[in-house]
Order: C-alpha cells, then sequence, then structure tokens
C-alpha cells in the first residue's frame, strides 16, 4: 500500500471512517456464515421450494434478514428480485437465476453503489445439485459481509443508492453478476462503485502458510469494454494503470490506510486471479468500475470440493476454517469505501488536457450535478499513486497549473461533496477524434 498523500487528499478520508457507528462484529458474521452453511447445499440447481434446505431457503433467508434490518431502520432497505433463466453447459436444462438485493435509496436513486457475494455454492462436481456443500468461504462469507454492511450502513443517508446483493448462479458461469450488470444497463443506472466479495474469510493457504494482515483487491487496468481506437489513446495517453476500476481500487488502498488496526489493501494489477473469473467481470464487459475483494492467500483444498479426508488431508469448504476476525476487517474495508462513494458526487465524465510544447498544463473537465468542487491531482510519470493535488469551487471546469509539464506528469480530477467525501478519480489525457 503506498502511503504518499498530500495532507487535503488524506483529510478527504476522515468524515467516511468517523461515520462508522460500530464495528463489523465477528460473531454475527460467524452466525450468518452458519446459518448459510445450514442450508446444506446452495447449488444453483437444487431445489428451489424446500424450506429448509437448497438455494431457495437461502435466498429467502437473505431477504429476510434484509427484511429485518429495513424494518429496524424505518423502511429505509427495500427488498426486490430479479431473476430469468439461463442456459449453458452448467445448466443445460435452463436454470432461473434468482437475485436477491437489498436496496437502500439515496437521495439520486438512479447512482448506485453495489456491494455483493454469491449464495450459492458447489462441490467437485459443478452439476451435483444434491450432496452437501458448505459453501462457507466460497462464498458465504461473501454475503455475511454483506449482510453486516447493510446493518452498519443501513441508519446513514446517502447520496447513492446503496444495492446489497446475494447473487445466484456464479458457480454455473457467473450468471448472477450477468443478470445484475445487464439489469444496471436495462435500467438505466449510473453505477459508481461495484464491490465483489468472493473468498474473503480464510487466513491459511494451501501449503500452511497464514497471511491475515491483507487482503487483495482485483482490477482491470485498460477497460475490456473499451474500443480498440479507446484503448491505443488510453496507451498513447499513459492511462493503463489509471481506467475507472483501476482508480476504484486505489480509492479502496487509500480508505484502507485510514483505518486503525485494519488491513493492508494489496492492489492486484489484474482483473482476477490467474486464469479465474467472478461475479465483477459482467460489469466490466458492460464498462461499469468493479473490483473483487479475495483473502491474501487461497487454500485450494477448501474450494469446489467434495467433503472427504484423503491421505490425512481434509477437503471441503467448512466453516472450522475460517478465520471471522479477519472477515470483519474486510467487512470494514468494504463499509468504509461504500460509505465515501455514497457520500460523494459522480466522477467526472471526461478529463482532457493541454500543454503540449509548453509548461504549464491546462486540465478541463466535464461537470458533475451536485458537485460542491473538485479536485485535481497529479503525479509524477514514474509513480502510480497520487501525490499532489488542488481544490477548485464548484462551479469551474478547467484550472491551470503552472510550470508542471505535461510530458512529465499524469493528471486526473474526482468530484467533491459539501462534507469533503471524494469520487473516484478520473484519468486525463487527450480526447479521441470521433470520425
Amino acid at each position: 500500500m503506498h502511503k504518499i498523500l498530500t495532507l487535503a487528499l488524506a483529510a478527504t478520508l476522515l468524515p467516511a471512517t468517523a461515520m462508522a457507528q460500530t464495528a463489523p462484529d465477528p460473531a454475527r458474521l460467524k452466525a450468518d456464515v452458519a446459518t448459510m452453511v445450514g442450508f446444506g447445499t446452495r447449488h444453483t440447481l437444487s431445489d428451489p421450494d424446500h424450506p429448509t434446505r437448497g438455494i431457495g431457503a437461502a435466498r429467502r433467508w437473505y431477504a429476510s434478514e434484509m427484511e429485518k434490518i429495513g424494518a429496524g431502520c424505518g423502511g429505509c432497505i427495500s427488498v426486490q428480485t430479479i431473476e430469468r433463466v439461463f442456459t449453458n453447459d452448467r445448466a443445460p436444462a435452463g436454470a432461473r437465476v434468482i437475485n436477491v438485493l437489498g436496496v437502500q435509496q439515496g437521495r439520486d436513486p438512479n447512482r448506485v453503489v453495489i456491494v455483493q457475494g454469491h449464495i450459492d455454492s458447489r462441490v467437485s462436481d459443478p452439476m451435483n445439485a444434491t450432496s452437501d456443500a458448505p459453501g462457507a468461504n466460497d462464498d458465504a462469507s461473501g454475503v455475511a459481509l454483506v449482510i453486516e454492511a447493510a446493518r452498519l450502513l443501513s441508519k446513514q443517508k446517502f447520496d447513492a443508492t446503496i444495492i446489497y446483493a446475494a447473487l445466484s448462479g456464479e458457480e454455473q458461469g457467473l450468471l448472477g453478476g450477468t443478470l445484475l450488470a445487464e439489469t444496471a444497463r436495462d435500467r438505466g443506472w449510473v453505477v459508481s462503485a461495484v464491490l465483489n466479495n468472493d473468498i474473503v474469510g480464510n487466513t491459511v493457504g494451501q501449503n500452511g502458510s497464514r497471511v491475515a494482515d491483507r487482503v487483495r483487491v482485483f482490477s482491470e487496468g485498460i477497460r475490456i469494454s473499451e474500443s480498440q481506437a479507446e484503448q491505443a489513446l488510453r496507451r498513447g495517453n499513459g492511462g493503463e494503470d489509471d481506467g475507472p476500476s483501476r482508480a476504484l481500487a486505489k480509492a479502496i488502498d487509500q480508505v484502507a490506510g485510514s483505518i486503525k488496526g485494519g488491513l493492508d489493501v494489496f492492489v492486484d494489477r489484474r482483473p482476477d486471479r490467474f486464469g479465474r473469473g467472478g461475479d465483477h467481470e459482467p460489469f466490466l464487459r458492460l464498462g461499469f468500475p468493479a473490483v473483487r475483494f479475495s483473502v491474501g492467500i487461497e487454500n485450494y483444498n477448501q474450494q469446489h470440493q467434495d467433503l472427504r479426508t484423503e491421505n490425512g488431508i481434509e477437503y471441503g469448504d467448512t466453516i472450522d476454517k475460517m478465520d471471522f476476525p479477519y472477515l470483519a476487517k474486510v467487512t470494514a474495508i468494504n463499509v468504509a469505501a461504500i460509505q465515501r462513494l455514497a457520500s460523494a458526487p459522480a466522477a467526472p465524465g471526461n478529463v482532457a488536457l493541454n500543454g503540449a510544447v509548453g509548461s504549464d498544463t491546462k486540465v478541463v473537465w466535464d461537470a458533475v450535478p451536485g458537485a460542491a468542487g473538485y479536485r485535481v491531482h497529479w503525479r509524477r510519470n514514474d509513480a502510480q499513486d497520487w501525490t499532489q493535488s488542488r481544490d477548485v469551487p464548484a462551479g469551474a471546469t478547467e484550472t491551470v497549473l503552472k510550470d508542471i509539464i505535461v510530458d512529465d506528469t499524469f493528471f486526473g480530477v474526482s468530484a467533491l461533496s459539501a462534507s469533503g467525501a471524494q469520487s473516484i478519480v478520473t484519468f486525463g489525457g487527450r480526447a479521441l477524434r470521433r470520425p
């Protein structure tokens, strides 16, 4: 984690963490994971109607938890479901995928921050819908985090709407993530951030090493949704490390650094683990800023495994392998990041630079509705994180940085709320010339 921040930038991180009324509770997280494990299997193709076993029972329980939280805050959270039938090689007869959403309406109902985990589970055979598949870490840990975030954030008011999502169908091909991402597109949501939490509750890895001081946050640099011309422009501008999802990961890194006794954020500079994927990726394909949280070290004997013991090795994703104080710390980072991003305006849509063959740089950006001001950031081209900044009042959409040479410097702009909450940073460069 890089610690170099201007005093002004560091100061904007304080309001978000100060807003937290209580810390995440490891005991509540454990109880929620135990409840999900108690459904036996949560395979997407399991019985949707059984009262106590299978994916349907798990989804109904999640909805009831969201309803309880909503009742405790005077109805601030409503429960919605979205569904669609998907057919693929892991659902050859068609699978009805149902996502359960807790919706905490913000002052702007159309701008959203999404925090999500997948409620489905599996064993070794992805088509086995009947054997016990506890799915404690993968991914009851992520769903428990989402519920705990709702408990902590529900009594606060935000500018953006927060979506607390329990997704189905991840193990059958990222179906729940696809459904929610396409719903966001079809409803015209302005998505400020997607925080996907998948495998966030263990600290002992495959080789026996314990990693309890960090959490990995995966993000893309150049956007998969960009055209070839847009990707070429990003490379020409030097913005490979500053796409919206990478900017989101850097913002999370900054937020985590302000949490006393918390975890280091390992900004993992690829979209997901090597050769693997998660429910944030459908959002990336549609151009939304999205990241994946995962533990600092994984134990593959506890993922996608039939419950068994072979040669003295225990296989299976059981609750006894989890570390709930660690999960509480990952939850705290999510909560603080949501507080910041849901309190801030949207990020500027475009930032353009002028200054070629000159000693000064002019930075111009799109106005953001509701912004109380803007923060112009810059850093040397050999640095990864912003090191300097200047605040500009509301109404202004440009500034000139004297004696800052554009050739050797990267620039970006974020939008500020009246309380100082800051959006993610939009990277600046030459605009794409349209034919």
